[in-house]
């Protein structure tokens, strides 16, 4: 016999152990992440400790060589000749004038702040700044350090602000000796500032104190000149005796609070930073710190790096292993629920299938939808097309026909100009007979010239006027703009000649390339000075001047008149189709219908204007080419 199971609701966790599983996880939890955390801050600090050391010994080994670099330079200059004579003769100007511009020469070359020479008493007879504002010439400088160490035959090294310069730098000095005793010393003075550029970098922060405490280098300038630790009186009195940091008196402290030491010369020190936004309390940054000496000198130097990042990773690391406790604990809830979520699972697989299949049925008919529409749209497109051809197809036959228009406005006018040639023809072949008869062969070779020129003009003008007359495909290749404004000339030519007033019309003397096709090119201009010519009928004078000239990467025609000019009413209609200001009867309306159409299928625009002249102005705008290549086939 199977034993009776308890009933279900007794088999349910009571509240009191719910909150007892509840508890124990709660001090699992927090036993994990304190302790991931405390490993991983551990660990970041270590790795970041090595780095920060390693960098600590190349900026220290930065600032003795930047030392080094420069205190050879007072035994240099102390065993020049001019200098020891100056030291001997001190009141000499031609002595003090030549050492000053050997200092100086040396300062210039060197890249130094400053290099002068004091006498056994600290007074300066030459400096590298002589002729400047702040020259340290005439100054005594026998209370610094520097000099006093020096004139005792030590190397005097010492850093501080200038009296003078009110700059801060590193002084070298050095006794110069004459017989035995020193007479003088050499100083040169090296700015460091260079060093405080070079180590500003995010995230870390660099200082360099004296002996006494006291940063005078670091790659936070709010920190410069301010205390490691409060200092004594007396030492506050000796920095006040020999004007080290001048005016600068240190203010107070840092504000470095060690928070526990790492050994090694490390530690982890918290610093209160300014805030951003005024009226902020300063934040408090935590950096750990590594110190070493600067050889040769009382300085140390510390690099702080900030620790930030790595309590950053040391909070991603105790919020895994916390993701890690309540995963664990979402894995062992799943399969204790196991059973349960099977059977809703399911039926949720049920439901999803048969909405699947509704959906599936949803998308073939809304695909069958988008086909029909996509079928009709494609019909839509090809008919659309076919209206495109037809009115690209029409609109080539509306400018052909202008194009006859226009030409059977100059007709008349070229076959009176074709008249007179034809005469002249009959009338020299006639003679030529007569001639030839005669044996006069001089003249008969003059007729036959004559006849040949009067042939070969007749040519030109119909051949200008077939090339007129024919279809053009509206091929796009560069144009010579001057040349196209000299065949519309040529083809208006008795027209201008038949007017009972004068017309001049003047050309462009400078050649540009539009990018278009001749022949249209030419009906526009005809139409445009066909156009002028009327406006210019009734003038006493009439003027028409056609301007040629390039516009960046636009060719641009301008044809000016000193006709009537465009009315305001007028010029909002200037280029609709079928509309003309001319006697009824006269022109269809098309001319600059069709010429606007013609300029802007090459990408160019017509416009239109009043004229300087005191008439119209049309400009037209037409991409700009360079010229074809000459063929050396």
């Amino acid at each position: 016999m199977h034993p009776e199971l308890p009933p279900a609701a007794n088999r349910r966790p009571t509240p009191l152990k719910r909150t007892a599983a509840a508890a124990v996880l709660a001090v699992v939890l927090l036993v994990v992440v304190w302790a991931a955390y405390g490993v991983a801050e551990r660990v970041g600090i270590s790795t970041l400790g090595i780095a920060t050391a390693h960098r600590l010994e190349l900026y220290a080994s930065g600032l003795q060589s930047e030392l080094k670099r420069n205190e050879y330079l007072p035994p240099v200059v102390a065993l020049n000749h001019d200098v020891l004579a100056l030291l001997e003769h001190p009141a000499d100007p031609v002595l003090q004038a030549a050492v000053n511009r050997y200092v100086q020469t040396v300062t210039e070359q060197a890249g130094t702040a400053a290099i002068y020479v004091m006498d056994a008493n600290g007074l300066t007879l030459a400096s590298s700044n002589w002729n400047q504002p702040s020259s340290f010439v005439h100054m005594n400088f026998a209370y610094r350090p520097y000099f006093q160490d020096a004139l005792q035959g030590k190397p005097g090294r010492f850093y501080g602000i200038g009296v003078v310069s009110r700059e801060a730098g590193y002084y070298f000095a050095h006794g110069i000796q004459s017989q035995g005793r020193v007479v003088g010393v050499v100083a040169v003075k090296v700015n460091l500032d260079r060093l405080d550029r070079a180590w500003q970098q995010p995230g870390e922060r660099i200082v360099v104190a004296d002996g006494n405490g006291v940063v005078f280098l670091s790659s936070q300038p709010a920190w410069k000149f301010k205390t490691l630790a409060a200092l004594s009186d007396a030492t506050r009195e000796r920095l006040k005796t020999t004007r080290q940091y001048a005016e600068a008196e240190p203010l107070g402290p840092v504000g470095f609070e060690p928070l526990r030491s790492l050994g090694n010369g490390a530690a982890i020190v918290a610093v209160a930073e300014s805030a951003a936004l005024a009226g902020q309390a300063p934040a408090t940054v935590s950096y750990l710190s590594r110190s070493s000496p600067v050889a040769g000198t009382d300085w140390q130097i510390a690099v702080l790096s900030d620790i930030a990042e790595q309590r950053v990773f040391a909070r991603t690391i105790a919020t895994i292993a916390a993701l890690a406790v309540v995963l664990s604990y979402v894995v062992l809830l799943y399969f204790l629920q196991r059973r349960k979520f099977m059977r809703g699972t399911l039926q949720t697989k049920a439901a999803l299938l048969q909405a699947n299949e509704d959906l599936e049925q949803k998308v073939s008919l809304r695909t069958k939808d988008l086909s029909d529409a996509n079928q009709q749209l494609q019909t839509e497109i090809v008919e659309r097309h076919r209206a495109e051809d037809t009115l690209k197809a029409t609109l080539s036959e509306l400018v052909h026909a202008a194009k006859m228009a226009a030409l059977g406005k100059i007709v008349a006018g070229i076959t009176h100009e074709l008249n007179q040639p034809l005469a002249a023809l009959q009338t020299l072949s006639a003679n030529t007979v007569v001639f030839l008869a005669r044996g006069q062969r001089d003249i008969v070779d003059s007729n036959l010239a004559m006849i040949g020129h009067l042939a070969q003009h007749m040519g030109k003008i119909t051949s200008q006027l077939k090339l007129f007359a024919r279809k053009s495909t509206a091929e796009r290749r560069p144009v010579d703009v001057a040349h196209a404004i000299g065949n519309a000339k040529l083809l208006l030519a008795q027209v201008v000649r038949s007017r009972p007033t004068p017309v001049a019309v003047s050309t462009p003397p400078q050649t540009v390339y539009a990018l278009c096709d001749s022949t249209r090119l030419e009906q526009v201009l005809v139409n445009l000075l066909g156009n002028a010519l009327d406006a210019v009928a009734d003038t006493d004078a009439g003027l028409i001047e056609v301007v040629c000239h390039a516009d960046g990467d636009s060719a641009v025609i301008e044809v000016h008149d000193n006709g009537a000019g465009i009315s305001e009413a007028v010029e909002p209609h200037l280029f609709e189709p079928f509309f003309s200001t001319k006697q009824q009867g006269v022109g269809l309306g098309l001319g600059l219908a069709i010429s606007a159409d013609i300029v802007r299928e090459f990408g160019g625009t017509l416009t239109a204007g009043r004229s300087p002249l005191g008439g119209a102005w049309f400009t037209v705008k037409l991409p700009l080419a360079l010229p074809e290549p000459i063929s050396h086939d």
